[in-house]
């Protein structure tokens, strides 16, 4: 994106955020760095978020954030001769830490070039609107770093899975699986030929019997499924339907997580293994409970998606 940017740097911030913590916030001409000096003993870096990324880096008393503008969910606006770009840097802790969470708003403005023009987005996942959200799920392969080259996966393969989700306010979401089966038909139907993959409000059942496992967040808003290939359907045409959930970060229960099956450990919670007491209920029943409002006073959003068709081989053709 270097080409972007003709015209001068306007602003680079750097300021002191409060007596207990300090940013310093440099907007470059294809990227931002930003660092987060803490100095409370309490506090976890880790959790920072720009945005919907995580730190690039981090320490006891440091989280360092570098990151392209494409990046994070900024926001982009134009303003007289100035492209203003708006982001949030967040803290969520957990409901019994001392450090209440929060938000800081991080800008970066630069003067826009006269021949200037939106980029045209083209879509290269499946793509599902709802509301001010996009939801994309798709196939990808081995590392996750594009769309699978293949449909078909040999029985003991691993699929891989990403699903992520966009949107145009600021605030970060963290994006979950509630509930995957695999099925013969791209509808479900009471006498469809089904197999349970997510259950429970978050759990990868299929995990309990398998390798299957949800992979480390690299965003917030993405998540990642390897999915070992099962005996289903051996060889007939096979559609994921999943129920996506946008949710808050902070707002995490027995009812919103990602839980999968450690052999010789249990069951663990993807986003913060200290409470993976959440998936406890994955044995028996996970209650729902009522919708949290999120920061920008909605509630989650749920969002049905179907993947496929995809094939499963017996490995021996």
């Amino acid at each position: 994106m270097a080409f972007f940017w003709q015209g001068a740097l306007l602003l680079s911030l750097a300021a002191a955020v409060s007596v207990h913590a300090d940013m310093k916030l440099d907007c470059m001409p294809d990227y931002v760095s930003l660092v987060w000096t803490e100095s409370r003993s309490q506090a976890d870096t880790s959790l920072l978020r720009l945005g919907n990324c995580f730190p690039t880096s981090f320490s006891p008393r440091e989280a360092v954030f570098s990151v392209d503008l494409n990046d994070c969910n900024f926001m982009r606006m134009v303003s007289g001769d100035q492209l203003v770009y708006t982001n949030y840097l967040t803290y969520t802790s957990s409901p019994d830490s001392l450090i209440l969470p929060f938000t800081h708003p991080v800008v970066c403005a630069y003067e826009r070039p006269k021949d200037w023009y939106p980029l045209i987005y083209d879509p290269v996942f499946n793509t599902y609107g709802a509301g001010d959200l996009v939801f994309h799920i798709a196939l990808m392969n081995d590392d996750f770093s594009g769309l699978a080259a293949s449909a078909s996966f040999p029985l003991g393969s691993f699929i891989p899975i990403m699903a992520s989700v966009e949107q145009n306010t600021h605030q970060p979401l963290l994006l979950l699986l509630e509930e995957c089966v695999a099925a013969t038909t791209p509808e479900l139907q009471p006498e469809s030929h089904s197999y349970p993959i997510i259950t429970n409000k978050g759990c990868l059942v299929d995990s309990r019997t398998s390798r299957s496992k949800f992979e480390a967040r690299q965003k917030s808003s993405e998540i990642r499924l390897s999915l070992q290939a099962f005996r289903f359907a051996i060889g007939e045409e096979v559609f994921i339907h999943c129920k996506l959930v946008a949710w808050d970060p902070t707002g995490l229960d027995s009812t919103k997580k990602a839980c999968h099956y450690v052999k010789d450990h249990g069951w663990e919670l993807l986003d913060n293994h200290a409470y993976s007491n959440l998936c406890d209920c994955c044995e028996s029943s996970c209650k729902s409970r009522r919708m949290r409002s999120i920061p920008s006073g909605k509630h989650g959003i749920v969002q049905t998606a179907v993947l496929g068709p995809l094939t499963i081989t017996d490995g021996k053709s």
